[in-house]
């Protein structure tokens, strides 16, 4: 195992893990009521883009977690972790830049495929509004050395994470077709 990277103070951690997952749980929902009208040159959807770019990524990047923490590669789990989770930061500012910038966009063709996506979207969106402080936790766990909590939280953690970021992707697969040009 690794040495602890942080001095474990759950007090503080606890007061930032949840300010923070509250602050940023309150931004994302207010996305939904503000739209910003801005000639960028390019189309924001751009954005969208980089968001599924960024979640595969973040996937690969948590499989290969996952396989070097099996190989008991502690430090190259621990970077690539971090790497996911600096990722995910990368994807939040892109995100709110795409729906400050855009109109939502409906998925319009009845079927099988409208189904599918709905189930994806419905599954989706509160899993990734549960996720940030259990993946915060996580980490705090495990930078602070307490690795029983740590493997304890990251089985949890670990499956939710990896869902979010492949649905991620498949979504916007799925309803990019219909962003208008």
């Amino acid at each position: 195992m690794l040495a602890p990277v942080w001095t474990k103070n759950d007090k503080k951690a606890n007061w930032l893990i949840i300010s923070f997952s509250i602050i940023v749980f309150l931004l994302v929902t207010a996305l939904g009521r503000v739209s910003i009208k801005v000639d960028l040159g390019f189309s924001p959807h751009v954005f969208a883009k980089i968001n599924a770019f960024i979640n595969s990524f973040v996937a690969l990047f948590l499989i290969l977690a996952l396989v070097a923490v099996k190989q008991k590669k502690y430090v190259l789990h621990r970077n690539f972790m971090l790497t996911a989770m600096v990722l995910s930061i990368l994807f939040l500012l892109s995100y709110i830049a795409h729906h400050l910038l855009t109109e939502p966009t409906s998925f319009p063709e009845p079927g099988i495929s409208k189904t599918i996506y709905y189930i994806l979207l419905f599954t989706h969106i509160p899993l990734a509004g549960i996720i940030l402080p259990f993946i915060l936790y996580t980490a705090y766990r495990g930078l602070t050395g307490e690795w029983v909590k740590h493997r304890k939280l990251a089985r949890i953690t670990w499956p939710i994470w990896f869902y979010v970021a492949i649905t991620g992707v498949i979504i916007y697969v799925m309803i990019s077709p219909y962003y208008p040009a």
